[in-house]
């Protein structure tokens, strides 16, 4: 159980790069923008869906040990199958490429103004030579890359603050802990969880380091994931509150887009507090931010699919030049579409996700099969009411909806999903 530190940090500082990608780094600062005098109460929201609940699926990976498949077998072999490709289309689809735009939009084409094929193809030609190259993905984002990031982002924070007046605006949310909550989904930490976490299990597995027992990967993992998750507290907390107290400071134009609105306003910050080098620094920071999320997402792609097929090094091959190739392709489009297309994607697996991951970190005597089954069906019913009413909202779903707790916030399936848990937890013990 001897866990050296040098192991502990690199394992931590891997785990907060694979989290911290685009939407990690542009998200909270336009949160916290609008958020204005309710700041800190938009974050306590925002600090459920984008800290806890993926942290919460990083335990839960320190105890099974496996892949993805392992989260929801207890509900039956086909809806494991079908969760993990829904959940490595979603993340080759929408987060992976979304850090390629997200890069482009901010660090690229300001400087340069080439066209989103060329950066997206230079891109994702780095991402591919990284997860190819697996066995080091661990060790060059742990011990080089993420350590620079996190530097640069408590540069930039620090300096905000202290340069900061301290002055913000009228809040534009009604709901501030709510709305902190819904927007943690667009970080898309916690199907990050699910899948970096089983990149965290399979580096370790290749021996490169001196972790191999079960105890002692389950006690690295579970530190890192507690470091980890700190870092991404201090970073979005610090983030929430810079957008906030330079609100009176940095006008954006509410007519533009989102992306441009986030993009707009980050880029304001770094200028207010570190001149003109500051756009220097922002660009640097996104692109290695974006790059190693993405590096995340592809290797636990290929991994997954390679174990499905027999452990095939071509399978595993393949699915790396077609999720890259994919990045390519959807890394045309700007950076609020792919979140508008996310919307109803994330309405719809995010809840089903977050169940996975509490019943996951439960001990096995309460989260019983029966447990599982029916709890996850509760809440995929529920949350179908979410998704219909995004894409194509009725008068009879709005009936509906009145008489669902929650449901005009889109958390219609969480008291459900609660009744449920606690109903079959005592139809098993009075059955016992």
């Amino acid at each position: 159980m001897n866990i050296q530190r040098k192991e502990l940090l690199i394992t931590s500082f891997g785990l907060f790069s694979l989290f911290f990608g685009a939407g990690n780094l542009l998200i909270p600062p336009l949160l916290g923008y609008n958020a204005g005098e309710n700041w800190f109460l938009v974050t306590i929201g925002f600090m459920i869906t984008a800290v806890v609940i993926p942290i919460l699926g990083i335990l839960a990976h320190a105890r099974l040990q496996g892949t993805l498949f392992d989260f929801g077998k207890k509900v039956s072999k086909s809806f494991s199958i079908i969760y993990c490709i829904l959940i490595y289309v979603i993340a080759v689809a929408i987060p992976s490429p979304r850090t390629a735009v997200a890069t482009h939009e901010v660090a690229v084409f300001p400087a340069f103004g080439t066209s989103p094929l060329l950066t997206s193809s230079i891109y994702f030609s780095l991402v591919l030579i990284f997860v190819l190259n697996r066995t080091r993905i661990l060790n060059v984002i742990g011990k080089f890359l993420t350590p620079f990031i996190v530097l640069l982002l408590l540069a930039v924070i620090g300096i905000a603050l202290v340069s900061s007046e301290f002055n913000t605006g009228v809040s534009q949310s009604k709901t501030p802990i709510i709305t902190g909550f819904l927007e943690g989904y667009q970080t898309f930490d916690a199907i990050a969880s699910v899948v970096v976490g089983a990149v965290i299990i399979v580096s370790l597995n290749f021996k490169n380091m001196s972790v191999e027992a079960y105890g002692s990967k389950r006690t690295l993992i579970r530190k890192s994931g507690f470091i980890a998750g700190l870092g991404l507290f201090v970073i979005y907390a610090g983030l929430i509150a810079v957008g906030a107290y330079y609100s009176s400071d940095i006008s954006i134009d509410s007519g533009l887009s989102n992306d441009m609105q986030r993009a707009n306003l980050l880029r304001g910050i770094s200028i207010a507090s570190l001149g003109e080098f500051g756009n220097t620094i922002l660009s640097i920071l996104i692109s290695l931010a974006c790059l190693t999320t993405a590096i995340g997402i592809v290797a636990g792609t290929a991994d997954y699919f390679k174990g499905l097929l027999n452990n095939s090094k071509t399978v595993y091959i393949i699915s790396a030049v077609l999720a890259c190739v994919f990045g390519v392709v959807v890394g045309q489009l700007d950076f609020n579409s792919i979140i508008l297309v996310g919307v109803p994607v994330l309405l719809f697996i995010y809840p089903i996700t977050i169940i996975l991951i509490l019943l996951n970190v439960l001990p096995e005597k309460i989260a019983t099969s029966l447990v599982f089954r029916t709890v996850v069906v509760i809440t995929i019913l529920f949350s179908i009411p979410d998704v219909i009413g995004f894409l194509s909202p009725s008068e009879g779903l709005k009936l509906l909806t009145k008489y669902i707790p929650m449901a005009n916030y889109s958390l219609g399936w969480v008291l459900p999903a609660f009744i449920t848990f606690l109903s079959v937890i005592i139809f098993q013990r009075k059955k016992v």
